[in-house]
């Protein structure tokens, strides 16, 4: 019997080791990149690795995770403990990746990182977990993406740190329980609310993350620029900073892009008035806007007399899909109050015709049919 175990736990080594080649961050291709878009990875962010700050006390911004994060991380190594398992929610390009890779760094425990979407099958997941080191900080990317059969047998892992792993098929197949040392899983979404309920439990310390204040970004763009032998002007730097969408991510692709102008037009400064011709050469606002933002302000407003105007409408006169227009474009529009959404279409707000330049005429809105006229 003991030696059809050995044999079984043999079977179970050779599949990890295979299986453990599967730990990679999936990149999708960049060619159609716009700068300000934090969700489309860029040529440029491979390079960020070394504007990446790699100790708590350089991560600039989200203060009160920061806190709590330090308070978590030294109570574990007194205890000469994993840290609990992390759950990071916010949008793209906040610096959940970066805070996962500084966790691992305060704890001093190795870091590993791979995507959802790249663990295919179960025993990519248990090729990863069975040589992994104690302590490990395990992070996982996209995990709302995670494949149902993956995510039954992270629960075990995650609890119990053990793997179910089954031997043999039909009658003769029989499960084995396989032991893992204890680790921290990081897991990070832009989607929580698709992340199931069983999953979201197990993580014992959930942070969200929020956009970050002009002035914040403006700290993490002159820290930047200081890393990349680059003097900026402090009024460039907030002005980058506006432009940035509240997102470090965008922040640090601007200044590279303000960069190379800095170098072409001028003497290698980053000028006031080098950003102002920079970003307007980019067609990138003080909103951080770009050019399909605005298109699609000045399509409702020219062609649906500024809304209400339904998504599918709207879409077809942009010619972009309407999963594009309703993923990409509207959020950030929504966010900083240019449109708004009602049961009878988008409509564009007064703050989006002052942005742009335009007289705005307030409607009457009892001359306007109601939803169920």
């Amino acid at each position: 019997m003991k030696k059809d175990f050995d044999s079984d736990i043999n079977e179970f080594s050779q599949i990890a080791d295979q299986a453990a080649g599967s730990l990679k961050v999936v990149r999708t291709d960049s060619s159609n990149l716009n700068i300000v878009r934090a969700e489309l990875p860029s040529d440029d962010d491979s390079a960020d690795g070394s504007l990446r700050p790699k100790m708590l006390d350089e991560f600039l911004g989200q203060k009160e995770i920061k806190e709590n994060l330090s308070v978590f991380i030294q109570a574990a190594r007194e205890r000469r403990e994993p840290l609990d398992h992390l759950f990071l929610i916010g949008p793209p390009g906040l610096g959940k990746t970066t805070l996962a890779e500084i966790t691992a760094h305060e704890l001093g425990a190795d870091f590993k990182v791979t995507s959802a979407p790249a663990l295919d099958k179960p025993k990519d997941l248990a090729g990863i977990l069975s040589t992994i080191s104690p302590g490990t900080v395990f992070f996982i990317d996209e995990i709302h993406r995670l494949k149902p059969a993956i995510e039954e047998m992270l629960y075990i892992a995650m609890e119990d740190f053990e793997l179910d792993w089954v031997i043999g098929q039909g009658a003769a197949a029989r499960t084995v329980r396989i032991p893992i040392p204890k680790f921290t899983l990081v897991g990070a979404t832009t989607k929580a609310g698709m992340v199931s309920k069983p999953l979201q439990t197990r993580f014992g310390i959930i942070q969200r993350f929020n956009f970050y204040t002009h002035e914040e970004l403006a700290s993490i763009i002159k820290r930047s620029a200081a890393i990349l032998n680059t003097k900026i002007d402090d009024d460039a730097a907030l002005l980058m900073a506006r432009s940035s969408r509240g997102t470090p991510r965008v922040a640090n692709r601007v200044l590279r892009r303000m960069r190379d102008f800095a170098q072409f037009y001028g003497d290698g400064r980053i000028t006031l008035k080098i950003t102002q011709d920079g970003l307007k050469k980019l067609q990138i606002d003080s909103l951080g806007l770009e050019h399909y933002d605005r298109e699609i302000l000045l399509s409702i407003i020219r062609n649906f007399g500024g809304g209400p105007v339904g998504a599918e409408t709207l879409a077809i006169s942009i010619g972009e899909a309407q999963d594009t227009l309703e993923d990409y474009y509207e959020p950030y529009l929504i966010q900083c109050g240019l449109i708004q959404r009602t049961p009878r279409g988008r409509i564009v707000t007064a703050k989006a015709y002052e942005h742009l330049g335009l007289d705005y005429k307030a409607k009457d809105s009892g001359s306007q049919p109601s939803l169920f006229d």
